[in-house]
Formats: C-alpha cells, sequence, structure tokens
C-alpha cells in the first residue's frame, strides 16, 4: 500500500499545495486524486505567480480578459476563480461523499488586506458569492485583524481557512473565532454547517531558529539526537534540535486541538449540528537539504488532520514514504528543550506571523506586477 493511501486510512487528508491550469487540463490533477489520495487543495499568490510567469497556459485567458477591460487585481481574481472552480468541481464527488468534511479547495483574499477587518471581511463574502461552489474555502489570515473578520465570515455562511497561524496561542485564537460565529449562527436560528480549517504552518520554525540561532544554539542544532519524542516512531531527521522545532510546535497544537474539540463547549455546538474546525498542516515541504524530504509528513500523521502537501514532497511520499504509529494526543513538552537553549517560542510565533504577513505582500505584489508585465507584452504581440 503506498504512503499516501495509508495516511488516508489513518484518517489524514492530503491536500495538494498547488494549482495551476496545465495540472487541470493535462489530467494531472485528476490523476493525484486516483493514484494518490488527493482530496483537496490550497493556493496562494506565490503559486498562481509561478503558474503564470512560468508558462504560456493563461495567455489566451489574459488576451480575452484584457479585450473586456480588465487589469490588476481584478484580472487575476478571474483567472484564480476560474481555475479554482474547475478544481473544486473536480474534488465535488469526493466533498458530496464525506459530506462535506473534504474535496475543499481554497482561495485566499488579498495579503494587502491583512491588517483591514472590514476589506477582508468584504472581500471574502464577495469571492464566496462569485466562485458560486459550497466547497471553496476563502482564506484569511488569523492576524490581530484578521480574527474579527474570521468571526464575522463563518456568522456570514462563508467557509474559511485560517491562514498565517504559527504557535498554539495562534491556533487557539484562531479556534475560538471560529467558535463564536459558529455560537452566533446557532443563536439566531442558523444552520450551523459551516466548514474550516485552521492553518498552521510548520516548516518555517526550523528555518528561522538555524538563520538566527546564537554559536552556542547552533552547535545543539547540529548535535546528535538525544531525545525522541515520539519513541515508537523514529524520526526522518537524525539530528538533536535540528528540523526539530517545527514538529515540537505541531504536536503541542495537535494535544491542544484534541482537548478542545472535546470540551464541552464544542462537543454543544456539535449536538447542534456543527462541525469541528479541522487542523491542518502547512508548509510541509522540507528546506533543510541534509533532512529527509518527508520529514514533516512522517513526523505529523495524525487522524483528525490535513496535510496540504508541495507537490515534490508529495511524489517523494508516494515513491519511497513510509508512515509509522500516528502522532499521539499527549506529547511530552518538548519545546523545553528550546526554551532550556535560549528561544523564546512565545517571541518567535509573533515574528513568524508578522514576516509571514509581509512575504504575503511581496507575493502578491510580485504576482501583480507579473501580470501586468505580462498584460504588456501581449498587448504587443
Amino acid at each position: 500500500m503506498k504512503a499516501t493511501q495509508t495516511l488516508h486510512e489513518m484518517g489524514q487528508s492530503l491536500w495538494l499545495d498547488n494549482i495551476t491550469r496545465g495540472l487541470l487540463t493535462s489530467g494531472t490533477l485528476h490523476r493525484y486524486i486516483q493514484d494518490f489520495s488527493i482530496t483537496g487543495l490550497t493556493s496562494n499568490p506565490t503559486i498562481f505567480d509561478h503558474a503564470i510567469k512560468n508558462s504560456h497556459d493563461y495567455d489566451d485567458a489574459i488576451r480575452q480578459k484584457l479585450k473586456a477591460g480588465k487589469s490588476g487585481e481584478a484580472l487575476f481574481f478571474e483567472l484564480a476563480l476560474e481555475d479554482l472552480k474547475q478544481a473544486a468541481d473536480l474534488f465535488r464527488p469526493i466533498h458530496d461523499q464525506t459530506n462535506g468534511v473534504d474535496g475543499w479547495v481554497s482561495l485566499e483574499v488579498s495579503p494587502l488586506l491583512a491588517h483591514d477587518t472590514a476589506g477582508t471581511l468584504a472581500a471574502a463574502k464577495e469571492l464566496h458569492a462569485r466562485a458560486e461552489r459550497p466547497n471553496l474555502f476563502i482564506k484569511i489570515p488569523g492576524t490581530k485583524e484578521g480574527l474579527p473578520a474570521i468571526e464575522e465570515a463563518i456568522f456570514a455562511g462563508v467557509p474559511i481557512n485560517v491562514t498565517l497561524l504559527f504557535s498554539r496561542a495562534q491556533y487557539v485564537a484562531a479556534a475560538e473565532a471560529y467558535l463564536r460565529g459558529i455560537e452566533r449562527r446557532i443563536s439566531a436560528g442558523l444552520n450551523p454547517d459551516v466548514g474550516s480549517v485552521a492553518s498552521l504552518f510548520v516548516s518555517r520554525w526550523d528555518v528561522a531558529v538555524r538563520a538566527k540561532a546564537p554559536a552556542a544554539l547552533r552547535e545543539q542544532l547540529d548535535a546528535p539526537i538525544v531525545h525522541n519524542p515520539f519513541p515508537d516512531r523514529p524520526l526522518a531527521s537524525e539530528a538533536g534540535l535540528r528540523d526539530q522545532l517545527g514538529i515540537a510546535v505541531a504536536g503541542q497544537t495537535y494535544e491542544t486541538y484534541r482537548s478542545l474539540v472535546d470540551s464541552p463547549r464544542w462537543q454543544r455546538i456539535f449536538n447542534a449540528g456543527a462541525r469541528r474546525q479541522r487542523l491542518l498542516w502547512a508548509s510541509t515541504g522540507t528546506k533543510d537539504p541534509e533532512a529527509s524530504d518527508i520529514l514533516y509528513v512522517h513526523a505529523l500523521a495524525a487522524p483528525f488532520t490535513i496535510n496540504t502537501i508541495p507537490e515534490v514532497t508529495l511524489k517523494a511520499l508516494a515513491d519511497h514514504g513510509t508512515i509509522g504509529a500516528p502522532l499521539p494526543t499527549h506529547v511530552d513538552d518538548e519545546l523545553s528543550r528550546f526554551t532550556k537553549a535560549g528561544i523564546d517560542i512565545a517571541a518567535l510565533g509573533s515574528r513568524l506571523q508578522t514576516e509571514g504577513a509581509a512575504a504575503f505582500v511581496k507575493s502578491w505584489k510580485d504576482l501583480i506586477d507579473c501580470i501586468g508585465t505580462k498584460s504588456k507584452a501581449l498587448k504587443a504581440a
């Protein structure tokens, strides 16, 4: 049995962290669904920037939209909605078969709105209405300004993928925003069955800690393993603290996630017809060239979760991946090893969210510039 199928049967959904028009038209995405148990996908500005910049797949569509007077952001969202509506239709049988648990695709609001609550809410409602697909999530960042927009969007019945979460505290804030939105729907006599996922970014922790580690900590990051947090599940990494911070944060967050959904407050909304907001592992491609190419997939195999996986990691998993026992629901305090080494986990988590929002803005500007450049070239031709 392929490792991808093993994860599926364990209860973890595999979503592709990529979308291009070529993936759709070539039948490759359909093959991933059939062969690799892919049951959804996510998109972001960087993905679309690379897809438009590095192919001619969008040229005809851009020409048509230019003739219709579209440009810039408006032109992009038309392109993105065309792709995601087609992908949503491809995943619709899975969505229907799982009664809305799986089979989702995601589209992000403009990252320029990350600190604009009203603008984010308005954009989320508009994009969801334009998509006309029940299995399309709108991605809203879990920033301070994004949280009220998430609550209001859920109350309005808009399915939300909460993005840019890095820590347990940030996840809990996002979960509570979702919960408040659902509780308000129940109080208002509305259907509480509104889908949502909370996306925790994993690998960026390890990139950040290695990039800014003092000399003493760098020695520990490169030292042999002194403790395995999951003895029955050998880790893909063969270093002490190296590439283990993201896994430790994820393990702590998973423990909290399972505890929250078992709590009386969450049980009350389930009893009223709501569903759980699922925890999603994001940024699970291995960044360390010396580590296993399936490091985070192997370590974070867990039921009731989603792993949104880069295409190269998906192929590696299908080719030579192995899956051990699932992530335990109760873990030792692995983060204490990092705090003792001088890492302020809370401060680093806040910094990662701020930097992540800034990186998304840069990617967005690159994307709009790419569309502008390509538009000029197509007009000239």
